[in-house]
């Protein structure tokens, strides 16, 4: 089986290595201007916004849940880490509330 799979590479990739010259013509190259495709910054915004509101509503749900854990194990009795877990969701809290900042301060945009 494995020299099954030799014999068809070997006899493969010459084939695909002796491509035509052109083929590389039919592949659209890129314009090197700096400018976006129309429409993309809107685009790129509104999925950062809808990532940024996720993270929003996870690092919520996230502070929820532990509070709960906490609740329930305090009425039991139980003793559990749940300040570290609390302090791993308010560290996600952070760092999603200051990613835009964060990129903004190592790429500068810069404005004319």
């Amino acid at each position: 089986m494995l020299g099954d799979i030799f014999y068809r590479a070997a006899v493969r990739i010459p084939a695909i290595l002796q491509a035509p010259d052109n083929l590389a013509a039919e592949v659209p190259q890129p314009k090197l201007d700096g400018e976006l495709p129309e429409g993309l910054a809107d685009r790129v915004s509104q999925v950062l916004g809808l990532i940024s509101w996720a993270g929003t509503a996870a690092g919520v749900v996230g502070i929820l849940i532990t509070g709960a854990v906490m609740t329930v194990s305090h009425k039991r009795g139980e003793s559990s880490e749940h300040i570290s877990r609390l302090g791993m969701v308010l560290g996600g809290c952070i760092l999603v509330a200051m990613a835009g900042p964060i990129v903004n301060w190592v790429f500068p945009s810069s404005s004319p």
